[in-house]
């Protein structure tokens, strides 16, 4: 498994993405289809981005009771993404429904990753705001350890924790990493980050890019900086 970049297309028309993926003349990067763009224009732009032979991480964050999360993995089984995730925090139980809903007929099914603590998360926060006492860093680690159990494939996490979630996890178990900014970049409202070598250096096996990438002047040069920094 190599590692790559995959940019957050966080952008709300399908028209915007379109204008920003047909820059990519060259390589077809790996690419995050989020909330706001799936919301905004339903399955068809991942089959349309699927089409344009792009691979795809559909990020919506499931989380919910266990049935329903089966169903709706089921649903998504059929849009032919490599990559989808939920919340660790659903519970054991939901997260292995969610393999089971995922896993289609012929035994095949896109990775399945779980979110740990998201990473605009910190330590004060998730003791005052989700009353969870234990240190954000060992509340990774037993969330990790659950998605592991449940038979997922790895986790989402920040590149902070990623070599320690492989300590505990293995390092067949899939890492991906948001909060990834240039060191000369602005790291917005993220709280736990690191540059693309840093993530490379501590075992993250994917790192999620948005804005140093979607907001930069040439997003091209931007994203093959990233690639030059974590992959090669």
């Amino acid at each position: 498994m190599g590692k790559d970049v995959i940019i957050a297309c966080d952008f709300s028309s399908a028209a915007k993405t379109f204008e920003f993926l047909d820059r990519f003349t060259g390589r077809k990067p790996f690419v995050k289809i989020g909330m706001e763009l799936f919301y905004a224009e339903g399955p068809a732009i991942v089959k349309e981005i699927k089409k344009r032979g792009h691979k795809i991480f559909l990020d919506l964050k499931l989380h919910d009771i266990p049935n329903t999360v089966k169903k709706a993995m089921s649903v998504l089984s059929n849009l032919d993404v490599d990559l989808c995730n939920l919340h660790a925090g659903g519970t054991v139980r939901m997260m292995e429904a969610a393999l089971e809903g995922l896993t289609r007929e012929d035994g095949t099914r896109p990775l399945l990753i779980a979110v740990t603590q998201l990473t605009s998360t910190d330590q004060e926060s998730m003791e005052n705001d989700l009353l969870i006492k234990e240190p954000i860093d060992k509340v990774v680690m037993h969330y990790a350890a659950n998605a592991k159990k449940a038979g997922l494939d790895g986790v989402v996490c920040s590149p902070l924790e990623a070599g320690k979630v492989h300590d505990i996890c293995g390092k067949e178990f899939i890492t991906v990493t948001p909060g990834v900014r240039f060191a000369d970049g602005d790291v917005g409202d993220q709280k736990r980050v690191m540059t693309p070598a840093e993530a490379k250096k501590i075992g993250s096996d994917y790192i999620v890019v948005g804005r140093p990438i979607t907001a930069a002047e040439d997003p091209v040069a931007a994203y093959e900086r990233c690639v030059a920094e974590f992959c090669d």
